[in-house]
């Protein structure tokens, strides 16, 4: 009976499904006066287990004020959205709210 648990443990091991999210964030930042670039290069400057930056855009708010739309992959069971945007708020030189524009499964 060792042998038979031995092999569904191991196919226990091989189906592990990992569970990925794409998230598009939206970063507003306090004012047009707000440089677009560093705010950008401190959002990818944050570092969680598993996260990647994708591409991103600016996107007019009116005023000739612009925010930070940015697309992000992350791993459900090691990341949470919550902890993201905390980081992102974190920022608070750049950063004057952050809001979950899209979140699929993938």
């Amino acid at each position: 009976s060792s042998g038979i648990n031995a092999e569904y443990g191991e196919k226990a091991k091989k189906t592990t499904v990992v569970l990925k999210s794409n998230v598009i964030i939206d970063v507003k930042p306090w004012d047009d006066e707000t440089d677009m670039k560093e705010l950008e290069s401190a959002v990818r400057g944050v570092e969680m287990e598993c996260l990647v930056w994708g591409n991103s855009k600016r996107v007019e708010i009116g005023f000739g004020s612009k925010k930070l739309q940015i697309c992000t992959c992350i791993v459900d069971d090691l990341e949470g959205l919550f902890d993201l945007e905390e980081n992102i708020m974190a920022l608070e030189d750049y950063v004057q709210s952050v809001d979950i524009a899209a979140h699929n499964k993938i």
